[in-house]
């Protein structure tokens, strides 16, 4: 029990520290988070609106674009946030009472926080102001945001071991990890490619991410090809091996 609570304490502080460290004491820091994304959405909604009659799905580019953004973003901004919470705060853990995982844990809650926050005001702009009406199926929508973070964490936790280990690893999983945004289904839906590439790119679990977060705002979306089953199983696979990896190099984490 007193080990929980130091874990707990140290998380705590550490979570005052990350939210300090990236958005300091100005309250611009958070406008930017939320600027950030509304930015991007904004431009695909102009660029696609001037090169096509209607989205994919639905009426409303705005909405079509930011769902597949923002569930996106779940994945994304986990991933490469966590990828260096050990490394950014390697002078905290000479100290005996802060390990390595409660580093990972305060930047997986914040960013968490954060995402959902921004993902909240975004998207609640967008169908409180669109002129069709849209009926929120919330559980498809925090089914596919909790397996996107989840799946994020575990990447991530890998990554922290392997990017200590191998600097060229770092380089390559950015050369990899790049592109992903392009093929995940945030510009079209899956159900209109042809099979066998439909089958290839249904392998990418960001795609079902992407799939299962837009049901939850269009009811009439098919998703043909959809499998949580699958999606789950990757998540919690790639969860395990994170944990497994990074218990087995807790010592090289605290002292590389």
């Amino acid at each position: 029990m007193s080990h929980l609570a130091t874990h707990l304490r140290v998380v705590g502080a550490l979570l005052v520290r990350e939210m300090g460290t990236r958005f300091g004491s100005k309250p611009g820091g958070y406008v930017w988070a939320l600027l950030d994304p509304a930015a991007h959405i904004l431009l695909m909604t102009v660029i696609f609106q001037a090169i096509a009659r209607a989205p994919a799905l639905g009426t409303s580019f705005a909405l079509f674009f930011a769902t597949g953004y923002i569930a996106f973003q779940f994945y994304q901004t986990m991933s490469s946030y966590l990828n260096s919470a050990v490394r950014a705060n390697k002078a905290l853990l000479s100290y005996p009472n802060v390990a390595p995982i409660d580093t990972v844990v305060a930047r997986f809650v914040l960013q968490a926080g954060t995402t959902s926050l921004v993902a909240f005001i975004v998207l609640g702009t967008i169908v409180a102001t669109m002129r069709v009406k849209t009926s929120l199926h919330w559980p498809a929508i925090l089914e596919a945001g909790a397996m996107a973070c989840l799946f994020g964490l575990g990447v991530a936790m890998v990554n922290c071991v392997l990017f200590l280990k191998y600097p060229l690893y770092e380089q390559v999983f950015n050369i990899v990890n790049r592109p992903l945004f392009l093929i995940s289904g945030v510009f079209f839906l899956p159900d209109s490619i042809p099979v066998p590439y439909r089958d290839l790119v249904l392998m990418n679990p960001l795609v079902h991410v992407i799939m299962g977060f837009r049901k939850g705002f269009y009811p009439e979306y098919r998703a043909i090809g959809l499998d949580m089953t699958y999606l789950y199983g990757i998540a919690f696979l790639t969860l395990f091996a994170g944990m497994l990896v990074f218990t087995l190099s807790r010592k090289t984490l605290r002292n590389e």
